[in-house]
């Protein structure tokens, strides 16, 4: 097996990728539901707790990322803000800053 070798990931990780991979793809829009753990399964042959572990991570992530964002907007947020108004520096600024 090479270095970087994509089955060097555990099985969970490589069915969320291919579970990413087919949203971004479009296989699936906002709402559709995903196959079932059972159908994901026998699709990628493997074990339907492994494919539930890899469901079990996209809920876990979109709480992380719900969490984080409103602590970002309720905590962080607000000291940033303030912080760009007492240096004169807005949205565009930070934006051409970017692309510099």
């Amino acid at each position: 097996m090479t270095l970087g070798s994509p089955h060097e990931k555990p099985v969970y990780v490589r069915l969320r990728e291919t579970i990413s991979d087919a949203i971004l793809a479009g296989r699936f829009k906002d709402g559709d539901p995903l196959p079932s753990v059972r159908a994901l399964a026998a699709e990628e042959q493997a074990n339907p707790l492994t494919v539930a572990k890899a469901y079990q991570g996209f809920q876990d992530e979109a709480r992380l990322r719900d969490l984080e964002r409103k602590r970002f907007l309720t905590e962080e947020w607000p000291e940033v803000r303030e912080r760009m108004n007492r240096l004169g520096i807005d949205a565009a600024d930070l934006l051409d800053s970017t692309r510099a």
